[in-house]
């Protein structure tokens, strides 16, 4: 199994290695308390700090270290600054193919994710993993497993956010989310 955790909150700031704020923290602590009770064995993260945060509470619990993995990092939208984000992921999202300059499109950004997923998936057969990312690159990997997933979902889900994906060989999967606000 396959526990996906979106960070927590951290308050916005340009710098994208910005830390969890204090709400985030505490419910750092939660996601903790969700995620120990199913024999995790390993625990990756995105390498910016918030999503790190997030999951240290959990690794401490359980004696485990956390791999970062660039993989699992935030989505570039663009090498330069977007006038409104909102309407660009809109934008994204509508026309996965479409990338802003220096971005990734919606295909690029799920391909990068769920080629993860499988690679540790394989390395894992029968252990249970978390993942720590962002919400954008959460929702595009999980619309990978379920296609009615869209910006809407993405749009709905909450900092912290967490979801198991379990896969059932030699076809199918199953997604359920576990957090509850």
């Amino acid at each position: 199994m396959i526990y996906l955790v979106r960070h927590a909150h951290s308050d916005w700031s340009p710098d994208e290695n910005r830390p969890l704020s204090a709400k985030g923290h505490a419910d750092a602590q939660r996601v903790a308390d969700v995620l120990a009770p199913y024999s995790i064995v390993a625990i990756y993260s995105s390498p910016y700090t918030r999503a790190r945060q997030t999951v240290e509470p959990l690794a401490a619990r359980l004696g485990l270290p956390i791999t970062e993995d660039r993989q699992l990092r935030e989505r570039q939208l663009s090498s330069e600054p977007l006038a409104d984000f909102l309407e660009s992921v809109k934008m994204l999202w509508a026309n996965p193919t479409f990338a802003f300059e220096g971005g990734e499109s919606n295909v690029e950004a799920q391909q990068r994710g769920v080629t993860l997923l499988y690679d540790l998936r394989d390395r894992h057969r029968n252990e249970n993993i978390v993942l720590a990312t962002h919400g954008n690159l959460l929702a595009l990997m999980l619309q990978h497993f379920g296609k009615t997933i869209d910006i809407e979902f993405w749009q709905k889900m909450s900092m912290p956010d967490v979801y198991s994906l379990s896969f059932w060989m030699p076809l199918g999967h199953m997604i359920q989310r576990l957090w509850n606000e």
